[in-house]
């Protein structure tokens, strides 16, 4: 399946070279023309420009933006004018899931779709996959399944808990369509939300344990 793919950070160039590695083929952008060299010599098509990116995409056109949350609203913008009815642009950063509602509803009058994909794995996700949190509508999300499908971990080799064959869904395998346009990027600010009070819990454990053996021998 062709995908396109615009900030190529050490986690959007782990995405590209993982889905590459699965089989997709990728077309890919940055500002930085270094890192796009270096995914063109992994087997990606590279493109210069944003213009030259969305004419070397397959209508209808699917790409994931991975750049700061800050920049996507004006990288929106910018892409918007070249794109057409059916197109798909996801978000696979940290945006909030309030500006992923506000963009859906832009986009829409124009036929095109919006898609947020929280997205955790960090640098390890080349190995090891990227668990995926996805809003947006059912049969865009479907369409685009075998490309969630492979980003993500997978079930791996470790024996299923019993009874579970016989819950359906995508979960097992790391990745989820948490509902409409918004809800993937509010399950991941939950997603963040535990995962920092886990780390600042094992933190304070760490102090308790060194402060409790002050003056023993």
């Amino acid at each position: 399946m062709q995908f396109g793919m615009i900030g190529l950070g050490r986690m959007g160039a782990g995405m590209v070279r993982r889905l590459m590695k699965a089989g997709h083929k990728l077309v890919v952008f940055d500002r930085s023309a270094d890192v796009v060299a270096g995914l063109v010599k992994d087997g990606a098509t590279g493109c210069a420009s944003l213009s030259e990116f969305i004419s070397k995409l397959d209508k209808p056109r699917a790409f994931c933006i991975m750049v700061p949350a800050a920049y996507v609203d004006a990288t929106i913008a910018e892409l918007t004018p070249l794109l057409a009815s059916g197109d798909t642009v996801i978000d696979g950063g940290n945006s909030h899931y309030h500006d992923d509602i506000a963009r859906g509803k832009a986009l829409l009058p124009k036929g095109i779709h919006y898609v947020d994909m929280g997205t955790s794995g960090g640098v390890w996700g080349l190995e090891r996959g990227y668990c995926l949190m996805i809003g947006g509508e059912n049969e865009v999300v479907k369409r685009l399944d075998p490309i969630f499908k492979a980003l993500a971990p997978g079930r791996g080799d470790i024996p299923r808990t019993p009874g579970r064959e016989k819950i359906p869904g995508t979960a097992e395998d790391g990745y989820l369509h948490c509902g409409p346009v918004g809800a993937g990027h509010f399950v991941k600010m939950v997603h963040n939300g535990i995962e920092y009070g886990m780390m600042a819990a094992y933190g304070e454990g760490l102090n308790i344990l060194k402060h409790a053996n002050i003056g023993k021998k």
